[in-house]
């Protein structure tokens, strides 16, 4: 026991930028290649076989999402952390353990409420809310698995509390490890709880696409459990009680609500997009969202990653007054950020085919159909994160808020436009988003410009301008290689398309990395050195 406490404690030692940057990357990477099995088995179990049923399973997340985002996710991170440094930078600890098991407290009781109110009223939500179109048995199936995840929220809750106060002190190990538990749960629940339960004899369960809502519900738990790893010799002191009464606590109470409300806002698209697609073909609402989920891999492993790993560095800039180190953090950040995004987003769009395939056997060309146009939105999704952080750390939840407001609204404006009025179906979702996104960084970055002075300077302009330069001839290259290695009729599994998919990226991305080099971008130095130690290393006793 005593081995196991003194490697969690190791595990859990502080880390610089660079390396936890590099760590939630990898965990991203590992948790988006779990999803993507997760997909791969869903889809190839019911996407062709039970269209509805898998749009029924689809729809019933949306509402236990929409409760966990207004009430905790985001909002939590960015508004907590800055409060709990600012007591740790003081060292005040034991204010600040006040303020975090406050926080867990009252978003457990909160949580639990919401799921028990979606577990009431999940039938007139499945039928008016989220899922009008369904016919009345996938209605009925919707309703049952909405249910059973109702209680995903309150799980969510106590480990984002545990997570956040990991991700504020530099702690990342446990923090990036504990999502990819959630995978693991749902792919445990599809190939073993939907062929049935039995315990010591006794049938339990029947079995069916229902056993993957019980996966859920396990990947949540086992999200948690991990997460708890991360508190091991931190100190923290758990009550159960609510300070009402530390200055801290109260603090994030006030800036809680505009964020949750931004997060809410930002959800309520998701809703109404499901709303739009349960009313088209049957499969609609599942090839929209895994359309969705595949654009948002290399969002949540660059933007999200990088971002997360950066929020508590840039928030200590300011605490300690120095806002000129605060910028010049921030346009490193972006700069790495576009530079890295910029290669997979011409990959994801030109080999659309070969990654839908890798979560649906054979393809399908609606979801790549979607995808090429969700592609658009990567770049600009991805610098959405650090650019609205960036007033998160100014503990300014009011101005991304009100972006919000306007871009949502745009957004639902423009996929009932669409798909309602034009006719355009699940495509008519794709474009409403990706124009969305466009615009929100416009504005975001418009705002930026003139509230921090000389953050698009001639320096930044340049270098963003050279690295447009060198993904428009990658682009070029990666549409050559794709017309070299085409998807047949006999790419149908995962290991005769892969291959192909490997070879295009590689020769994409290397590409790109040396026209970086030629172009002297800065990003690239850490790549080439690392590569240079790894192809060049000197063993001992050698010349």
């Amino acid at each position: 026991m005593g081995r196991l406490s003194n490697t969690v404690a190791r595990a859990n030692r502080k880390m610089p930028l660079r390396l936890a940057a590099v760590l939630l990357g990898g965990s991203t990477l590992l948790s988006s290649l779990l999803g993507m099995l997760r997909d791969r088995l869903l889809n190839g179990m019911y996407y062709t076989t039970y269209p509805t049923g898998i749009d029924a399973y689809t729809v019933a997340f949306t509402i236990p999402d929409f409760m966990f985002f207004i009430l905790v996710s985001g909002a939590l991170s960015v508004t907590f952390i800055p409060v709990f440094n600012q007591r740790l930078a003081a060292g005040n600890k034991r204010s600040a353990w006040e303020l975090s098991t406050s926080m867990m407290n009252l978003l457990a009781i909160a949580t639990f409420i919401a799921s028990i109110l979606i577990i009431i009223l999940a039938e007139p939500l499945v039928r008016y809310v989220v899922g009008p179109g369904l016919d009345e048995s996938s209605r009925a199936l919707a309703v049952s698995m909405m249910r059973v995840i109702a209680v995903n929220p309150m799980l969510f809750a106590v480990a984002t509390v545990v997570a956040s106060m990991q991700q504020a002190v530099g702690r990342f190990a446990f923090f990036a490890l504990a999502p990819t538990l959630y995978n693991v749960g749902i792919i445990i629940g599809t190939l073993f709880f939907t062929g049935g339960i039995n315990l010591f004899g006794w049938h339990v369960f029947e079995g069916g696409i229902m056993g993957v809502a019980l996966g859920v519900v396990l990947g949540a738990i086992l999200q948690l459990i991990v997460s708890s790893f991360g508190l091991f010799g931190m100190g923290f002191d758990y009550r159960f009680k609510i300070y009402w009464k530390n200055k801290g606590f109260r603090q994030v109470l006030r800036l809680l609500p505009a964020r949750s409300l931004d997060q809410s806002i930002d959800y309520v698209n998701s809703i109404v997009e499901t709303n739009l697609a349960s009313r088209m073909i049957a499969g609609s609402v599942r090839a929209y969202q895994q359309s969705q989920a595949l654009s948002y891999v290399p969002i949540n492993l660059i933007g999200v990653a990088i971002s997360t790993a950066a929020f508590p560095k840039m928030t200590e800039r300011l605490g300690q007054g120095r806002p000129d180190l605060f910028k010049k953090e921030l346009q490193a950040v972006l700069r790495v950020i576009a530079w890295l995004v910029l290669p997979i987003t011409i990959v994801a769009y030109f080999g659309r085919g070969y990654l839908v395939g890798f979560i649906k056997n054979g393809g399908d060309p609606t979801m790549a159909g979607v995808l090429g146009i969700l592609a658009i939105s990567i770049l600009f999704r991805s610098i959405y994160y650090i650019s609205a952080r960036s007033f998160y750390a100014q503990q300014d939840t009011k101005t991304p808020l009100y972006i919000s407001f306007f871009t949502i609204g745009l957004n639902i404006t423009l996929a009932v436009w669409f798909t309602m009025v034009l006719g355009w179906g699940v495509y008519g979702l794709a474009w409403a988003a990706s124009i969305v996104s466009i615009v929100e960084a416009g504005i975001l970055f418009y705002i930026m410009s003139r509230r921090i002075k000389g953050l698009f300077d001639a320096p930044f302009m340049n270098a963003l301008g050279r690295m447009l330069s060198a993904a428009g001839f990658t682009s070029i290259v990666t549409y050559l290689l794709v017309l070299w290695l085409p998807l047949t009729t006999s790419d149908h599994s995962f290991l005769s398309s892969f291959p192909k998919f490997a070879i295009i990226a590689f020769l994409s991305l290397s590409f790109y990395l040396v026209l970086s080099y030629l172009l002297r971008l800065e990003e690239v130095k850490p790549i080439l050195e690392r590569l240079a130690k790894i192809l060049f290393i000197k063993r001992p006793g050698s010349l």
